[in-house]
């Protein structure tokens, strides 16, 4: 299987697609209506979920389709900074897998509408280290963390990933640090004018005053299937990255790589900070990245294989039968 999907024909594209269809049947087969969030911290999202609130039908197909479009950039920014191969769909694979592993993943939420620009920010973030001059670079990443954090905002985070990641791809400097905050400051300048000039600007500034006073770190989002669902993942990638001595050795990719691990960081943090921790979801980009870059220099595939099959099966399974998470 895993030396199937590091090739890219039409075939490997087609087996992707109805494993999609396949683990989303079931949500389209129920259909309910998912309420909105609603909060004033997420105006993207908000904007999007009321257009669409004619119809949760509406609303799974948009979000299928957004699972469609993130898993052909996924695979297309793991292919264009060398994390796997050329010619590879293992990207677009594992993307879909973890992205839709249990039912409460296969509708429309806002991380999931966030992710498109988590990944700009992720592909943003690789491409500096060879830049001659990254600040448009870091301006773009600062502005698409706050597009991710207006549908999601504890993606608000990654702005302090982003600068963090500068020393590791050797561009520390002051002036560089600040660049991304401006992009991301630039943002919600305009957002604030336009609700101070059009909207109910202190419904927003409260909305914002009350999330920050409400932050707090609880297990509230976790029950026992998902600590042992996300234990045995983050574990086994951990174990892959460790056990595995034919990995990439060229340094643009060790960097990368290095930024990702870094990020695995503040995503374990984000499943701490309430609601469905399978909702807060940027700890399985990372995982789909950290897979994917495994199994694409993995030599022995025979257990790997093996797992990943009783894994899929596990998966169909809850999907179809179980319904654990």
């Amino acid at each position: 299987m895993i030396k199937f999907f590091r090739q890219s024909y039409a075939v490997q594209y087609v087996v992707i697609a109805l494993l999609a269809i396949a683990l989303w049947i079931p949500a389209f087969a129920s259909a309910k209506e998912i309420m909105g969030v609603g909060e004033p911290v997420t105006p993207l999202f908000n904007l999007l979920d009321r257009l669409l609130g004619f119809s949760p039908v509406a609303k799974l197909v948009f979000a299928f389709l957004l699972l469609v479009l993130e898993t052909l950039l996924f695979n297309a920014i793991l292919v264009n900074n060398q994390i796997i191969g050329k010619v590879s769909t293992m990207g677009a694979f594992v993307f879909v897998l973890v992205m839709s592993l249990t039912p409460t993943q296969t509708h429309f939420y806002p991380f999931a509408l966030s992710s498109v620009f988590i990944l700009l920010t992720i592909n943003t973030l690789f491409n500096i280290y060879l830049a001659q001059k990254p600040e448009l670079d870091l301006l773009r990443a600062g502005i698409f963390v706050a597009l991710a954090s207006m549908c999601y905002f504890p993606a608000i985070v990654l702005i302090l990933w982003v600068m963090a990641s500068l020393p590791i791809a050797k561009k520390s400097s002051f002036r560089l640090e600040i660049i991304p905050l401006v992009g991301f400051l630039f943002v919600y300048f305009f957002y604030f004018v336009g609700t101070y000039l059009f909207g109910d600007f202190l419904s927003i500034i409260h909305g914002y005053r009350d999330w920050f006073v409400g932050l707090r770190l609880s297990v509230d989002g976790f029950n026992l299937t998902s600590i042992i669902l996300l234990s045995f993942l983050v574990i086994v990638a951990i174990g892959m990255m460790l056990g595995n001595s034919n990995l990439e050795k060229s340094v643009a990719v060790r960097v990368k790589i290095t930024m990702t691990m870094l990020i695995l960081l503040f995503a374990l943090l984000l499943l701490f900070v309430g609601g469905n921790a399978l909702l807060n979801g940027l700890v399985f980009i990372v995982l789909a990245m950290v897979y994917a870059y495994a199994f694409t220099y993995l030599n022995n595939t025979g257990w790997a294989n093996l797992v990943l099959t009783l894994f899929l099966l596990l998966v169909f399974a809850n999907h179809y039968y179980f319904k654990l998470l």
